[in-house]
């Protein structure tokens, strides 16, 4: 019988764990789009609300046909040390929530997961995104977008907007939204929109704030920063029914014409 000893044990671990490390190098990178097989859920609405509670995913919302929210899932996973990886989806009824939750623990895990949403046409959106993208088009209800660590991208959206960034850039374009409310911790911010709104409120702690507005109104602007430049160029009215407010901490100011 063989007696190994703790420094051969240790050894013995450390190789372990070298060999792993060096398959993980070879293996990393996980990409959702190498999923050949997503998986597709739908689930019944009985209010005027979505509520997405989502963390470590890449989300795309657009709006669907139908009564039903339609949710298509990419994953892919591995572990060298630690449990199999796994996405889960929970829909609770009562209060129209889609929970998404991604689970990649171990002391070697590479995963990636990304969702794309389909929600029915005339509902409003509420995200809660703790660590991913959220990309959102082309929806004329309400949209209320956080995200703790990722980026926000609307497009085409004319309901009112509320976007929240703890870290990561916030990017709206074509926007018809009465009101817009934006505010970003950690990140740059951009709006531009399509039609004169009555109330914008932005802004950002560490990073640029980007406003641009038709030229076919004047606007009641008010500005602040602490530290970078101001640049306004639209026409202004402090009796303007269109009232824009644009501060930052850290970063410059621009408010401007809309291409």
């Amino acid at each position: 019988m063989s007696v190994r000893s703790p420094r051969t044990v240790r050894v013995l671990a450390a190789a372990g764990a070298a060999v792993a490390v060096a398959t993980l190098a070879t293996a990393c990178g996980a990409d959702s789009s190498d999923d050949e097989k997503p998986q597709h859920r739908s689930f019944a609405l009985h209010g005027r609300t979505l509520t997405v509670d989502s963390d470590d995913s890449r989300l795309d919302l657009v709006p669907g046909d139908g009564d039903q929210v339609k949710v298509t899932r990419w994953f892919q996973g591995s572990t060298v040390v630690g449990s199999s990886p796994k996405a889960t989806w929970k829909w609770q009824s009562d209060e129209d929530r889609l929970t998404l939750r991604l689970h990649c623990n171990g002391l070697i895990a590479d995963c990636s997961v990304r969702h794309r949403i389909e929600v029915p046409r005339g509902i409003a959106v509420a995200v809660r995104n703790d660590d991913g993208s959220v990309h959102a088009r082309d929806f004329k209800n309400g949209l209320d977008i956080t995200t703790s660590d990722g980026s926000v991208r609307v497009e085409n959206a004319s309901g009112p907007l509320r976007l929240t960034g703890e870290d990561g850039s916030l990017h709206a374009s074509g926007i018809d939204a009465r009101r817009v409310t934006v505010h970003s911790e950690d990140g740059s911010a951009r709006v531009d929109l399509r039609t004169a709104p009555a109330r914008v409120e932005a802004t950002t702690q560490d990073g640029a704030l980007t406003l641009g507005l038709p030229g076919s109104a004047a606007y009641d602007v008010t500005t602040d920063t602490q530290d970078g430049a101001v640049d306004v160029s639209v026409p202004r009215d402090t009796h303007s029914d269109h009232r824009v407010s644009a501060r930052t901490e850290d970063g410059k100011v621009t408010v401007r014409t809309a291409n």
